[in-house]
């Protein structure tokens, strides 16, 4: 503790030895004090110092042999020291002017202000680093003398020889499962319901039985919210404190996820060095709150692009991100939970590290994480539900769904081998399970308008290689989605993310529905009337956007701002959603 930050006191360094004792030792630690006593004579602060961690290694030690003989996994209390230092120690004791600098805050700053155009005082900077002594170190021709080289550790005692360093010495590729043992039987779509995460939740309790040593999962104690059951009844809780039966639940001395605490900062910070070292996991958030650390994930980011730059770096596994308790299924938290942009901020950043995946159902979310949890040097995106829903697609349409990023859904669409007179594309669960709502209600009431519906898994898939080496040539992109039609994209997040998307691109025709900053605590599907992501909206929007359309549907268009209005009434007065709703369910189109 140094007593001062960028311009203001430390809070600890004005606490006393006693507090700061009772503070730590409170905390689990065993602390013991150095302090600098005199600025100028560093001999006795160099001698405790020395002193200090001769102790604290012995401490380490015995706490090591006692565990390791006696196979004793309690928590112990482990040495720390508190080191008081003044702030800039050993630098200008003044500036210019006269303040002081060492042993205050402006130590923080520019300890001399001297540049290329400013060399006034340039003696001042010569005796500052002449105190340093570089003599001793130095030869006169810069090269570092033979006994300051003799300092440094050899062989396996170097830094960079310890296991965990530079991606590990001997890293392992993570065991994947057979994501296709877990897959929802889907014969019809939409047919039969379950929760995404909770079938997820499967595929990680095996993968925790596969890696055992070298897989985890982090999160804000969320876990059982985020429904991942089964990986809490196989993989357990960390948790290094008493355990008490029956009202602590999944836990162990030696668990596989970590979310004691419910700090965002702390489970990201952990899992961004559990894959730097080379081993692998994921961080489940609820998504509003992902974006507490939006900004460490773009250090991550920023960390590795550097990193492969440098030859002799190892590779990483990916950091996978799991956004789940989203923004159209938070109908309960309500307002504050609600906010899909971290989809927004990833997409700004560099396309080479950066994958965005929405899968529509369970199995499409486990081909995602076959591919996600192979991957290496990438942040992974992934945002899903968690909510019963429909399940749409079999094992093997998710798998080309992921492997392509997205496709044509051919049971959903009614312009085979023709060109259509509009386009639908979902990117998300609700806007998926909203499309075919809507598809449904165009297709009873004008069986001849002819309606391509495409689902995009791989978001940033869709944009243009001039901006992302993975994305669609301009052939492709028109192959999906046309020069012109009118393109009806209902979207999990803010709206302006596939408009940039498409800003490139030939069509300019697109009506997005995403999320537009529009939340309550309300029914689910009220949430999706309030951003107009609902298949009324849509179906509204559809119909108007269709020249030869917009007049012989007016009459249609009429009946779903009725039907919205007989929604509004419905959700007041009695609390749930409309039965034509609740009750919808998928029918092959005739």
């Amino acid at each position: 503790m140094n007593g001062f930050k960028i311009s203001n006191p430390t809070i600890l360094s004005r606490m006393s030895d006693e507090d700061l004792k009772n503070y730590f030792t409170g905390m689990g630690w065993d602390p013991e004090f150095v302090e600098v006593d005199d600025p100028d004579d560093h001999m006795p602060v160099h001698e405790a110092m020395a002193k200090a961690m001769d102790s604290a290694i012995e401490k380490i030690q015995a706490i090591q042999k006692n565990a390791r003989e006696n196979n004793d996994n309690s928590l112990p209390n482990w040495p720390m020291i508190i080191f008081r230092s003044p702030k800039g120690w050993t630098g200008p004791k003044s500036d210019f002017d006269g303040n002081p600098v060492e042993n205050s805050f402006r130590a923080h700053q520019v300890p001399l202000p001297i540049a290329a155009g400013e060399m006034e005082h340039a003696d001042k900077l010569v005796s500052w680093l002449k105190s340093y002594h570089p003599e001793d170190f130095f030869n006169a021709d810069g090269s570092i003398k033979d006994e300051v080289r003799a300092f440094a550790p050899k062989g396996d005692q170097r830094m960079s020889m310890n296991p965990i360093t530079n991606g590990g010495i001997k890293p392992e590729p993570m065991k994947l499962p057979d994501y296709k043992e877990f897959a929802i039987d889907v014969k019809t779509p939409g047919a039969t319901q379950a929760q995404d995460m909770l079938v997820w939740s499967e595929w990680v309790a095996e993968a925790m039985k596969l890696n055992p040593n070298n897989f985890r999962a982090f999160g804000p104690d969320e876990t059982k919210s985020n429904r991942l059951y089964a990986a809490l009844d196989e993989g357990k809780r960390q948790w290094m404190e008493d355990i008490k039966e029956p009202n602590d639940e999944n836990m162990a001395h030696q668990g596989r996820i970590i979310d004691s605490q419910l700090s965002e900062h702390q489970a990201e910070g952990w899992l961004e060095g559990y894959v730097l070292t080379g081993r692998h996991g994921f961080f489940a958030t609820y998504e509003s709150f992902g974006r507490v650390v939006d900004s460490m994930l773009t250090q991550h980011m920023k960390w590795l692009r550097k990193a492969a730059e440098q030859q002799w770096r190892n590779q990483y596994p990916s950091l996978n991100f799991v956004d789940t308790s989203t923004v159209f299924q938070q109908d309960h938290n309500g307002y504050t939970h609600q906010d899909p942009g971290m989809l927004t901020h990833l997409a700004e950043k560099k396309p080479e590290f950066i994958r965005e995946y929405l899968p529509g159902d369970a199995n499409t979310l486990l081909a995602v994480a076959n591919v996600a949890f192979a991957s290496y040097e990438k942040i992974n995106l992934l945002v899903t539900s968690k909510h019963p829903r429909p399940q749409w697609f079999s094992i093997d349409e998710a798998t080309n769904l992921v492997n392509n990023g997205l496709g044509y859904i051919d049971w959903a669409s009614t312009d085979q081998g023709a060109e259509p007179d509009i386009v639908f594309a979902a990117a998300g669960s609700e806007p998926t399970w909203e499309v075919f709502a809507a598809v449904s209600l165009l297709h009873d009431e004008f069986p001849d308008m002819k309606i391509r519906v495409i689902n995009v898994v791989d978001l940033l898939k869709l944009r243009s290689p001039k901006n992302d080496p993975r994305g669609l040539t301009d052939d492709e992109f028109d192959r999906y989605f046309t020069v012109d039609k009118p393109v009806i994209f209902a979207f999990h997040g803010f709206e302006d993310l596939v408009k940039d998307i498409f800003f490139d691109r030939h069509n300019h025709n697109l009506h997005v529905h995403g999320y537009r900053e529009n939340g309550d605590i309300t029914t689910p599907f009220d949430m999706r009337v309030l951003n107009e992501l609902d298949r009324f909206h849509l179906a509204k929007d559809a119909v108007l956007s269709i020249p030869d359309y917009a007049v012989k549907g007016a009459y249609f268009a009429q009946r779903m701002d009725d039907m919205v209005a007989k929604h509004n009434a419905y959700i007041r007065e009695n609390g749930t959603d409309l039965p034509e709703v609740n009750n919808w369910k998928w029918q092959p189109l005739k």
